[in-house]
């Protein structure tokens, strides 16, 4: 307790109890930091009960079903944002970048590394959160080709960006972590396929498949 201006003693209100967002922040932060995302820790550090956050988030693998979209669609806008091309070869440019950069990045590397059935099927489960998300990402990217007069896509964008995320999920989290950057190379090619891309962007993908196969055949 303080004294006021007047002389009188304020009481002092209990601390502000921890929200939903705190824990999600505070999970996130473990999750970027490549540490396991544990709720009786997240719980501790933030006083609050763990049948709280259950009764938040359901279960831990749900909490982490909304951690993971948050920390990929920041890398997805920097491949749109970084992108070449125009309509089917913009598209292939930016989910080239994309799958990439997930490869790439260390949380989500050491996170399969380390509960790699989890996490296969926390981001590749149709009931789940990560997927669904995706989805949702992918298809406001090839819409936003579409509504800018610079790509007809072969099928509705919706469905077409479900098919983008089911073959980023086989070729890239289905893989041993050692063939992961040659099974991108192949996702490119593929994509590029699907998408119609007829220009550079298929090009280069073909390029980088196959100078990923020699590298392959040079190791072996």
């Amino acid at each position: 307790m303080s004294p006021t201006a007047s002389g009188t003693v304020a009481r002092r209100g209990r601390p502000a109890a921890a929200s939903r967002d705190d824990v999600l922040a505070a999970a996130t932060a473990r999750y970027l930091r490549g540490q396991r995302v544990d709720v009786l820790s997240i719980a501790s550090e933030l006083g609050v009960g763990r049948t709280t956050i259950y009764r938040w988030f359901g279960t831990r693998e749900e909490l982490i079903g909304e951690i993971l979209p948050r920390v990929t669609k920041p890398l997805l806008d920097q491949a749109r944002a970084e992108a070449r091309g125009r309509g089917a070869d913009r598209l292939v440019d930016t989910f080239d970048r994309f799958n990439r950069s997930l490869v790439a990045a260390p949380a989500l590397r050491e996170f399969v590394d380390r509960e790699r059935d989890a996490a296969v099927r926390i981001i590749t489960s149709g009931a789940g959160n990560v997927q669904r998300r995706n989805v949702e990402m992918i298809t406001e990217v090839i819409e936003a080709e579409v509504r800018a007069g610079a790509y007809d896509p072969p099928v509705e964008p919706a469905t077409l960006g479900y098919a983008i995320v089911r073959l980023a999920e086989a070729f890239i989290f289905n893989e041993s972590a050692t063939g992961m950057g040659d099974s991108v190379d192949r996702l490119r090619e593929v994509e590029a396929a699907l998408l119609g891309a007829t220009g550079a962007a298929g090009a280069r993908g073909g390029e980088r498949g196959t100078s990923g196969r020699r590298r392959a055949r040079a190791r072996g």
